[in-house]
């Protein structure tokens, strides 16, 4: 495990990470004590940062590449909540505050390069500095509500009107994300979204 303090990239991770959402109005102490607790770690598609069920959690931050937020049933069947890529950030804070177990994974979409730390201390950290605390509060609160808008949509609104809800809410995401991985996203079949891009749909 390599800290972002030992980290031979670490001056350009620093300016990626200065971007984050969460991060970014962070003081010099503030950032001097991440560095020596986050854990830079690279991830290849498929890989599991989080595995559901698990009570062992950490906090994310993203600095290169796409997430996803995933629950799966026992017969294997998947439903992904939502996306995530640079500048945001993935998290089972929820979970961990009501002692419960991650209701669900966070898998790498594709390449992917992320910051980490025990969630413990992250929220040991948050204690002591209350506009870090807020501005990781609202995040939490915004994700949740984009995945409850997320869940609404899917019975709400038709096939393209799902797939162009997303484009116009995650332009900068369509074109990365794998198609069958948006099809999923979006309770589409592959085909149903090949098709509605061939006929100009959306």
């Amino acid at each position: 495990m390599t800290t972002l303090a030992n980290h031979p990239e670490r001056n350009v991770i620093r300016l990626q990470l200065q971007q984050n959402e969460v991060l970014t109005d962070l003081d010099a102490e503030c950032r001097a004590w991440l560095e020596n607790h986050l854990v830079i770690v690279d991830g290849n598609k498929g890989d599991f940062l989080l595995h559901q069920g698990v009570r062992e959690m950490e906090q994310y931050f993203i600095i290169d590449g796409i997430l996803k937020r995933v629950v799966s049933n026992q017969d294997g069947k998947e439903m992904i909540l939502r996306f995530a890529d640079e500048r945001d950030m993935e998290t089972s804070y929820a979970a961990w505050r009501l002692g419960t177990p991650t209701p669900y994974g966070i898998v790498c979409v594709t390449k992917a390069r992320v910051a980490r730390l025990p969630l413990k201390e992250w929220a040991a950290f948050l204690e002591t500095r209350p506009k870090a605390k807020q501005a990781f509060e609202l995040c939490v609160m915004r994700v949740m509500s984009e995945i409850m808008a997320h869940t609404i949509t899917l019975h709400l609104l038709d096939a393209p009107g799902r797939v162009h809800r997303f484009v116009r809410k995650h332009p900068e995401l369509v074109e990365r994300i794998p198609q069958k991985q948006l099809a999923s996203y979006l309770n589409l079949s592959p085909e149903t979204l090949s098709r509605l891009r061939n006929q100009g749909k959306i």
